[in-house]
């Protein structure tokens, strides 16, 4: 098939066109490398620049059998500084797509974000990813289009970002850690966030295409959370402790078994684990 991934450049999306690359699907990149990197850039796949905003045909880049929609500006306190960015990023974008999508016939997968089970009113970046997956939904409903929603829990893992402020806690502490810098947690480090490893996420997006499992929403979450303390005990770290930030969750974790039932998904890749394979290469 030929397949667009929009933010294929990025974190989650260079992971997954790499699988997609491999299991010999012709691949087709739209990204404005806001976060996402050429160093990201893999061979046999079609990059292109572009911000989704003003892109309303996507024929001009080959038409697609299917899109994943991974496109979007991340992280909750960067959004509090930018909120018109985030929305028109995040939601405006996706209005356009899934407006193509439906007219052209073409499936895709919405990534949604596990955020919004804190509040929809949160913050600004769990606003304009909510209304993201309004909008989804209000297409299947009334414009037939062929879509699930996948929402994602603390993701990590290889071309994780690790400097600037969109960075996630494993890839800011591994860089931290690698530059002899401080790690800093934010509030009591009580915290629970249920951390799942990108190879894993992949898969289940893998599996929603290959199953046409449309029409639903997928909670991809490993089911097992860790207090930010405890992750620190893994780094084996002594951090230092700054007041809390707004926005953000208290604890984070997937309780819900639809992937399980519907795609047979199973995530494999636990986080001691992979800090312990990372501590050991390090050595």
């Amino acid at each position: 098939m030929r397949i667009l991934v929009t933010g294929g450049a990025g974190f989650i999306g260079t992971n997954l066109v790499k699988r997609l690359e491999k299991e010999g699907h012709l691949v087709c990149s739209l990204d404005n490398y806001s976060t996402g990197s050429e160093d990201n850039h893999q061979e046999n796949i079609d990059y292109h620049f572009a911000d989704m905003r003003a892109v309303t045909d996507y024929d001009v880049y080959g038409p697609p059998d299917f899109v994943f929609h991974m496109a979007a500006i991340a992280r909750i306190q960067p959004s509090f500084k930018q909120p018109v960015d985030y929305f028109t990023c995040n939601a405006i974008s996706t209005l356009n797509l899934v407006d193509w999508c439906a007219r052209a016939g073409v499936p895709i997968i919405y990534a949604g974000s596990s955020s919004k089970h804190s509040g929809r009113f949160k913050n600004p970046y769990t606003f304009s990813k909510d209304t993201g997956e309004d909008i989804v939904s209000l297409y299947q409903q009334h414009f037939g289009l062929k879509a699930s929603i996948a929402r994602f829990y603390n993701v990590y893992g290889p071309h994780q970002l690790k400097e600037g402020s969109y960075t996630t806690l494993i890839g800011r502490w591994m860089s931290n850690i690698e530059s002899a810098k401080q790690c800093v947690i934010y509030g009591d480090g009580e915290q629970r966030r249920d951390f799942t490893h990108v190879d894993d996420i992949v898969e289940a997006l893998c599996l929603i295409m290959e199953k046409k499992s449309f029409g639903y929403d997928f909670e991809l979450g490993r089911g097992k959370n860790y207090s930010v303390n405890e992750v620190a005990e893994m780094f084996e770290i002594s951090p230092v402790y700054e007041a809390a930030k707004a926005g953000e969750a208290r604890n984070t974790l997937n309780e819900d078994t639809l992937a399980a039932e519907i795609l047979g998904w199973e995530p494999k890749i636990n986080l001691e684990k992979y800090i312990d394979d990372w501590k050991n290469i390090k050595e």
